[in-house]
């Protein structure tokens, strides 16, 4: 099996559960050295108090022929996230993949509920989870990353630029830790373009979860059931999508064209070919804006 990234060592900060843990288990799979991090240890759960560890992910990503390596961090400590980094840095003597998917708001924002009725405290702590964590990452990371050229750095996210600009994406402080992520990609962008490396924001589509499988009460090898009370999940994906996007990101030499950009796993799977592990190429982003909000009946023909 190719192994294009071979000899890469990555961070995935944020890989417990979710697209954290398929873009890790991707990166292995891909020949990656991938350090895994989260709060959710073997010996203690964070407030979340799932079954998804760090070093479960770890392992996943050695069986897929990689080398995971589980630090538990708390990315709103700078101090744990320096230690982090020093780690890898001693380790490793590189960085050449940082993807910031920390988030942990599942549990914090209420639906749509305006932001003089939405919990001060719980609206404020999401946005420290979505946005300093990431900031507070990117500033200790970054220049071991830039130790060599062609670095590259992913800002997980919720949405397009394009569909979150005209589209209210669940209230106040969601929006706002959304919109922040994208603008981040961008940002980081213009500093680290001339430097030598590339900045994008990556969203994934309706992601099948173990949060969101749980929701709607399935498993991976049974997510259709769901389908007879909410037909459009049709159009959903796995974790691993979004992964095998943010591994051919990693692996193409020409990445910096898409410096600054706002992608999908979608999108990129029309640029590279992949698909998700049954076969198809969902395309989320333009099936919820063609289908789902025009309030057409659920029919995922042409879109997977």
């Amino acid at each position: 099996m190719s192994q294009p990234l071979h000899g890469k060592v990555a961070l995935v900060a944020g890989a417990t559960r979710g697209a954290g843990r398929g873009t890790a288990v991707e990166l292995g799979a891909a020949g990656a050295t991938v350090y895994v991090t989260g709060r959710s240890t073997r010996e203690r759960r964070s407030e979340y108090d799932r079954p998804e560890t760090i070093e479960d992910t770890a392992d996943l990503v050695t069986e897929a022929g990689g080398h995971g390596i589980a630090v538990p961090t708390d990315h709103l400590d700078p101090a744990q996230v320096r230690t982090l980094v020093d780690r890898i840095a001693d380790e490793q003597s590189r960085l050449d993949i940082l993807v910031n998917d920390i988030w942990g708001g599942e549990t914090l924002f209420e639906w749509e509920s305006p932001v003089w009725e939405h919990d001060l405290d719980n609206g404020l702590r999401l946005l420290r989870l979505a946005v300093d964590t990431h900031a507070i990452t990117s500033h200790h990371a970054l220049p071991l990353l830039l130790r060599r050229p062609g670095g590259l750095v992913v800002e997980m996210t919720d949405g397009t630029s394009e569909y979150n600009r005209d589209n209210y994406r669940v209230n106040f402080f969601y929006d706002l830790a959304k919109a922040s992520v994208l603008r981040m990609a961008f940002a980081l962008g213009h500093e680290l373009g001339p430097r030598g490396a590339t900045a994008v924001a990556l969203t994934p589509g309706w992601l099948r979860s173990e949060m969101m499988l749980d929701n709607f009460g399935v498993r991976e090898d049974n997510w259709r059931d769901a389908l007879a009370r909410t037909p459009h999940f049709a159009i959903s994906e796995t974790p691993r999508y979004v992964g095998r996007a943010v591994a051919a990101l990693a692996a193409d030499p020409e990445v910096s064209r898409f410096n600054g950009a706002s992608l999908s796993s979608g999108g990129l799977a029309q640029v590279y070919g992949f698909t998700d592990l049954d076969g198809s190429r969902p395309d989320a982003w333009r099936y919820l804006l063609e289908v789902q909000d025009a309030d057409k009946p659920a029919d995922t023909t042409g879109y997977r």
